[in-house]
């Protein structure tokens, strides 16, 4: 089975492999504990926006904000340093159980695509059943910049003990929204912790989303997205459904992004930001627009 998701993903992206693609950067991290007393260390936005400036979609988790202050600070630095107000974002309200609360928020930037519709995922569907710690914020992207001109998002930041419960439940969302909006390209990504104490080996036969081959695992079991050099977990994972937007996805560009090393930080620095790395992968953009873009100056940093 796994063989098969390796040899569908390799062929996809082998037929998308032109030389010189220009590309759109789509980006999932977990930023851990966000709130407005970390906002406040220094440096922290700084960096923040150093990471998010390389997405032109990044989804933003651990949103744990109640003054709401720390989100719109960031935004503001964002746009702010250098970036020409090129951003824009939309955020959920705050999930959780009992005190714990998060938040989910997609930054993007406003040329390059727009907010076609957003969903708020039900805290007890049809079932009556609470199948999520924090109920995915699902938003349908519309881009006249990429070779997809529209795709679905589905996030998740699972409940670690839960992750093969909510990551199999994804496919149950998978396919309300489908039948909700008629949309056909999807990616699913998100900090799942799917990976080491919390999706064992043995537990992804019971996934509904890994064992049906239509979807793409794009970030391997293999790979470390963990600061920590104690830890070698695939816990952030991207997931794409629809054969146009997986033979969109540039050749080699599937990545994980280590900050620790690209900006010469320490671990205990580094740990500071998050203790996962942020996720992501390049879709190619249509030739007409990267032309239209270019013509217009100021448009894209």
């Amino acid at each position: 089975m796994k063989k098969m998701h390796q040899l569908l993903i390799s062929t996809a992206i082998f037929l998308a492999g032109l030389h010189g693609i220009h590309s759109f950067k789509i980006c999932s991290f977990n930023v851990r504990t966000f709130g407005k007393s970390k906002a406040a260390k220094e440096g922290m936005l700084d960096i923040l926006v150093k990471i998010i400036s390389r997405c032109d979609l990044l989804l933003m988790m651990e949103i744990k904000d109640v003054s709401n202050q720390a989100f719109p600070a960031l935004m503001t630095r964002l746009n702010n340093h250098g970036n020409r107000n090129e951003y824009e974002s939309i955020i959920s309200v705050r999930l959780g159980t009992g005190t714990y609360k998060e938040q989910y928020a997609f930054i993007y930037r406003h040329k390059l695509l727009s907010v076609k519709r957003s969903y708020q995922y039900p805290d007890f569907p049809a079932n009556n059943a609470d199948v999520f710690a924090r109920e995915p914020f699902v938003v349908w992207f519309s881009s006249p910049s990429t070779s997809v001109k529209d795709f679905v998002v589905i996030p998740l930041h699972s409940m670690p003990d839960a992750s093969v419960f909510e990551i199999d439940a994804l496919y149950d969302v998978y396919t309300a929204m489908k039948r909700r909006w008629r949309a056909k390209y999807f990616i699913i990504m998100g900090d799942l912790n799917a990976d080491c104490d919390y999706v064992r080996r043995k537990e992804w036969k019971n996934i509904r989303l890994r064992n049906d081959t239509n979807f793409a695992w794009l970030i391997g079991d293999e790979e470390d997205t963990t600061v920590r050099e104690s830890t070698h977990c695939a816990y952030d994972r991207i997931v794409l459904r629809g054969e146009k937007l997986l033979k969109a996805v540039v050749p080699d560009s599937v990545s994980v992004f280590n900050f620790t090393e690209a900006y010469g930080m320490t671990e205990p620095q580094a740990l500071k930001v998050s203790d996962h790395y942020p996720v992501e992968v390049d879709l190619r953009e249509s030739h007409g627009f990267f032309s239209w873009l270019k013509s217009h100056k100021g448009l894209r940093g």
